[in-house]
């Protein structure tokens, strides 16, 4: 009887507040205060859902394939074994991919050449700290240059299709099943227990192992031995299951790459539209795929990015900064009432002044929306309040098309004359136009010097790793948004941000160094920053304290590349070592490979290899960044 009162009250039904202390955040969201062990220990379940934007890319691209072939696309029918879409994987082409669009990732794909959604499915779990490490391993025997070893010959039917290699949580316990005959129900509890490091139980899982194991013929050496490897494992390995699903949508997007490439570049800048350093990075993508993404158009452009042709694009217009989207809406269905906009002044006596104002006529224009009427975008700034004017002395006419006794449409108001004005000099206008639309996009000053930014940078935005602070960082851009400033001292010091082709830094320069390069940093000149990161940065967010800044023109002779640096972590283990040194085997060249050694009293060792000299090339500095993380290896 007790024990049914006891099972009444644990089941039964109540508000969250009866069993757990709950907390609004600022955002109005509903949070528990208790840890996930916590809520699962008075019996709440818990669950993990995931928003993938990648899902709307998908739905968003069939929608833009429909519209323009008329085609309807079931994405869960495709074709699963196209070779074009493993070669899209091969070639690294994965910028816009789900879970395969970093730069360590897509080199990683080069050396696999997947052709099969298993090397998909393998390189998705892999490619994570701690299997990391045995992405070389797995390449090598996948393509029959290393033998596949089994510690023990039991271990051949979980790690067949892996080349002897744990890869998923779910061979550490077909391993258990097999080896130890532990129920399924124990290897998950087994994995759980040393996923999470819960030491005790630990403990008790080990000795039921090697006890297991012993029992089903194994020696307790080497029962240890696999449970040893079983446990160093299991802290970071990955669902095949959660690998699989990633992997199937990694596929669906890749397909949609290959075969609508226009479509579903269009749907990721959609999707990414407040998103200013994605968008670089994707329109980016378009140049290297030949797709050209067109200024914003008042006459052609939509809401959103849409395919014109399988080579171009036309920009969003509700990327445009201060143009609201009731505003687009209605300028599109005059548009497609009336036809084409003729001119300024033809615009603002069609559309409806209280949503499209003077400040969303200004954005429009510098964005060059209107560029197909008149390409003097000077020109149409200084008509702005003649044309404003004259919108709204026709919209006071009730009968503004009047009709007069010839039964013909007449308007009663003259049309203004355009001021004289010269345009602005080009890197003017491209200013202008990066300022309402965050980026440069009728063209780019960068473009002629991509090669040299390319090779001596040592960051990269589009790998979506964090920075820690005091990290060295050499980058190339242009110089905007230059605030000089004073210090406590009364020096001069400033502020200003660098373009970049992936996207944005924000920097700081302190009196000496300004002192030094205060005539080179000057708005739109190209440059190269050498500093360090103020703190730690995610991938949206590059802070840099400027130590040395150098004319682009200049880069390649002053920063040239002589040493490879890396900073090992404290208390660096074996098998890392043994990584390095692998990698550095494998990449010898003619520069010296200089190790910082860190000390228990902050400061830190270097140690120039006598033994070794590696090459500088991009694969082996991802490769080392992958293993050490990107500020922990450099080029001096």
């Amino acid at each position: 009887m007790l024990l049914y009162m006891l099972l009444e009250l644990w089941f039964a039904p109540g508000d969250l507040t009866d069993f757990v202390p709950l907390y609004r955040s600022s955002q109005g969201d509903v949070t528990t205060q208790y840890d996930m062990k916590e809520l699962e220990s008075i019996g709440l379940l818990k669950m993990d859902f995931l928003g993938l934007r990648n899902l709307t890319v998908i739905d968003r691209t069939i929608d833009l394939i429909k519209k323009r072939f008329n085609k309807e696309i079931v994405i869960d029918d495709i074709d699963m074994e196209d070779p074009k879409v493993y070669k899209l994987f091969a070639k690294g082409l994965t910028v816009g991919i789900f879970q395969f669009e970093s730069a360590g990732m897509r080199e990683f794909l080069k050396k696999l050449q997947p052709k099969s959604i298993d090397g998909l499915i393998a390189m998705n779990a892999l490619y994570r700290p701690g299997p990391m490490q045995n992405i070389d391993k797995y390449i090598k025997r996948a393509h029959g240059k290393e033998k596949v070893e089994y510690v023990h010959p039991l271990l051949e039917e979980a790690l067949k299709e892996t080349y002897g290699i744990i890869v998923y949580q779910e061979q550490v316990m077909q391993i258990a099943n097999i080896i130890a005959g532990f129920t399924l129900s124990e290897a998950d509890e087994m994995r759980r227990a040393i996923g999470k490091k819960i030491r005790s139980l630990m403990d008790k899982m080990a000795e039921k192992f090697i006890k297991g194991a012993v029992k089903n013929g194994l020696t307790k050496a080497k029962a240890t031995q696999i449970f040893d490897l079983i446990d160093k494992f299991a802290q970071y390995g990955f669902n095949k299951s959660h690998s699989v699903a990633y992997s199937y949508i990694a596929y669906q997007t890749g397909w949609l790459k290959t075969h609508y490439t226009a479509e579903f570049m269009s749907a990721n800048l959609t999707s990414e539209m407040n998103n200013t350093n994605k968008v670089v990075v994707l329109i980016n993508e378009c140049r290297k795929l030949k797709i050209k993404v067109h200024a914003p158009d008042i006459n052609k452009s939509g809401i959103n990015f849409e395919p014109l042709n399988d080579h171009e694009i036309s920009f969003g217009l509700n990327a445009v900064k201060n143009v609201g989207i009731k505003a687009l809406e209605k300028c599109i269905e005059v548009r497609e009432k009336g036809g084409e906009f003729k001119s300024i002044f033809d615009f603002v006596s069609r559309v409806d002044q209280r949503l499209v104002n003077k400040k969303v006529l200004e954005s429009l224009i510098l964005a060059g929306a209107f560029d197909s009427v008149s390409t003097n975008r000077a020109q149409l700034y200084e008509a702005i309040d003649v044309a404003i004017n004259y919108g709204q002395q026709i919209d006071k006419h009730s009968n503004k098309n009047q009709i007069n006794l010839f039964g013909e449409e007449e308007n009663l108001v003259k049309i203004p004359d355009m001021p004289i004005t010269e345009d602005w000099e080009n890197q003017d206008k491209l200013s202008k136009e990066k300022e309402v639309l965050g980026l440069y996009v009728s063209g780019n000053p960068l473009i002629k010097y991509a090669d040299t930014i390319e090779e001596l940078s040592n960051y990269d935005f589009s790998d979506k790793k964090i920075i820690k602070e005091n990290s060295i960082i050499k980058i190339g851009g242009a110089v905007t948004n230059f605030k000089l400033h004073f210090d406590k001292k009364n020096q001069q010091m400033a502020f200003f941000n660098l373009d970049c082709l992936g996207g944005q830094a924000e920097a700081i320069i302190f009196h000496d160094a300004f002192d030094k390069y205060k005539e080179i940093i000057k708005d739109n000149n190209i440059v190269f920053l050498v500093g360090h990161t103020s703190s730690q940065n995610d991938f949206a967010d590059l802070k840099l304290i400027v130590d040395e800044v150098v004319p682009i023109n200049h880069a390649k002779k002053v920063l040239k590349l002589n040493e490879v640096n890396i900073r090992l972590p404290k208390n660096s283990s074996k098998d890392l070592m043994n990584d390095i040194v692998e990698l550095a085997k494998n990449n010898a060249g003619d520069h010296l490979f200089v190790v910082h050694i860190p000390s228990n009293n902050d400061s830190e060792r270097k140690i120039v290899s006598k033994k070794m000299k590696v090459s500088n090339n991009n694969q082996f500095l991802i490769l080392l960044r992958d293993l050490l993380g990107v500020s922990n290896v450099w080029i001096d």
